[in-house]
């Protein structure tokens, strides 16, 4: 015990998520912001022409990393964007309510340390155009979903899968590939 109290560092505010037009990397126009969005480092994210950004959503960006997000794209309410590793939104996807984008995770320390304590990894999270996450979807560090991927409410993506690729389950997996 006494070792995580030494170790514990002051907690510090990462501000308010309040932001402006003019904080962002790249805005383009006739994007909505609905009421309660927060958006934290607005100059490391990009936003394509024509997005909508649902209530009480997260863009949160990082020191690190960037956020694109394409033209045409839909944010669900209260979705959480982690771009500490990058995420890139292609155009015209579909990002349904309260999905979960996860960018970084704690290395394990061993077990004589808080799992907090263990070194940060970072992987970029990519979504092809004109894909759709369902409802309440995680996607860990290192999704790539190909170009119109349908992402099943409630699954948890980690690795690469391919065009047009029907997915779902925890963890998740392909369970067809779209007609073309």
């Amino acid at each position: 015990m006494d070792h995580l109290q030494r170790s514990r560092k002051p907690p510090t505010s990462h501000g308010d998520g309040s932001f402006t037009s003019q904080s962002f990397l790249k805005l383009g126009t006739g994007v909505i912001f609905e009421a309660g969005v927060l958006v934290f480092h607005p100059e490391t994210i990009r936003i394509g022409d024509d997005v909508y950004v649902g209530h009480q959503a997260i863009l949160k960006g990082y020191f690190r990393g960037e956020m694109h997000i394409g033209s045409g794209t839909w944010i669900g309410q209260q979705c959480f964007l982690h771009s500490a590793g990058s995420i890139f939104v292609g155009t015209d996807v579909g990002i349904g309510p309260g999905v979960k984008m996860l960018t970084s995770t704690h290395q394990d320390p061993g077990i004589h340390l808080p799992i907090m304590e263990g070194e940060l990894k970072f992987a970029p999270i990519v979504i092809g155009e004109g894909s759709d996450i369902g409802t309440s979807a995680v996607l860990l560090p290192g999704t790539v979903l190909g170009r119109g991927c349908i992402v099943g409410a409630g699954a948890v993506t980690k690795g690469t899968f391919p065009d047009y690729a029907v997915i779902a389950g925890v963890p998740a997996k392909v369970l067809k590939i779209r007609d073309r």
